[in-house]
């Protein structure tokens, strides 16, 4: 990206310089650089396996239509063409870039009762600004892995020394299957355009309160399941905590409720999917060692994340009330 700035500089119109671009952190799909020059700040996501425009048309969509609302999120800024992702030369990587506003921030802290509200009531407004959207789910949050994916990337696996290579056999054998039964395709109906990655790593807190971040995901979800999946991310099964988001989405307006496991179904096709998707990148010969790594790395935290569907149940009983029928 280093050699790419005079290009993302052209694109965007940001200005004379001089310029400066700093790594700052990698996530799944893409690397934030900060780019500065001209007493401004910029943040700069390299897309490391593509960009879907169409995605990124819904991503600006939603997130205007939520800035409306209220919601405080940085701005993903148009290039030259009046399009919000572009591509770089192929001599300077050829990977796509967005270009948003620099936010400073703290990440969130999912123990302050203040931020629980703050998430409840912002996935309330986030259901209302994108009532009425057409089109399925992606499959990554209806589907997940069968006995016959688990048994093919266990085998891959096999030989290869991992530390945690017992523990996803464990998982393929185990609670897997249980989670799976819950898999299903949501109803076509009452679907809505949202985020679909509202966890404590997308919300920073600045002088004016949280911002949230990473709207790359957004697309089609049925409200009461990507609750579901907030309250887990926020919460785990701790129902204070959960009582307390679900009321501020409740008394928001928010259009979601979860009465059963059934709610959790997003939830468990989206950890299961993670496992396997980095379970396989860490073996991959194909990719770099970087992303080997980065996928060992996420291996082993998402083992340790995957849902106990007992505990959840439990969650359940304990929300009974908050939907008051």
């Amino acid at each position: 990206m280093h050699n790419a700035v005079d290009h993302v500089v052209e694109a965007y119109g940001l200005g004379s310089g001089p310029w400066t671009i700093t790594p700052v952190t990698r996530g799944a799909l893409g690397r934030i650089w900060r780019l500065a020059g001209d007493g401004r700040r910029w943040a700069v996501k390299e897309m490391l396996f593509g960009c879907d425009e169409e995605q990124v048309r819904r991503e600006a969509a939603l997130r205007d239509a939520g800035e409306r609302l209220g919601i405080a999120s940085p701005r993903l800024f148009a290039n030259r063409d009046g399009t919000h992702v572009s591509t770089l030369p192929a001599q300077v990587g050829g990977t796509c870039v967005k270009v948003y506003d620099w936010v400073d921030g703290s990440g969130a802290d999912p123990a302050r009762p203040e931020i629980l509200t703050w998430v409840g009531r912002t996935l309330a407004l986030l259901h209302i600004a994108g009532a009425g959207a057409s089109g399925a789910p992606h499959p990554w949050y209806e589907r997940c892995p069968d006995a016959s994916d688990w048994e093919s990337l266990c085998r891959k696996i096999r030989g290869h020394g991992l530390p945690w290579s017992e523990r996803l056999e464990e998982l393929a054998d185990g609670r897997a299957r249980e989670l799976a039964r819950f898999v299903t395709p949501a109803g076509r109906t009452g679907l809505v355009m949202s985020h679909l990655d509202v966890q404590p790593q997308n919300v920073l807190v600045g002088p004016a309160g949280p911002v949230l971040i990473d709207w790359d995901n957004a697309g089609p979800v049925s409200p009461e399941r990507e609750l579901a999946s907030v309250v887990y991310a926020w919460s785990g099964a701790n129902s204070d905590s959960a009582r307390r988001l679900v009321r501020a989405y409740v008394d928001a307006g928010g259009p979601g409720a979860i009465r059963s496991l059934d709610a959790f179904s997003m939830l468990f096709a989206t950890s299961l999917n993670y496992v396997q998707v980095q379970a396989e990148a860490a073996v991959d010969p194909e990719k770099t060692a970087e992303q080997r790594a980065f996928g060992d790395q996420q291996v082993r935290r998402s083992l340790d994340a995957v849902p106990d569907p007992t505990a959840l149940a439990g969650l359940v009983k304990e929300l009974e009330s908050e939907w008051g029928d």
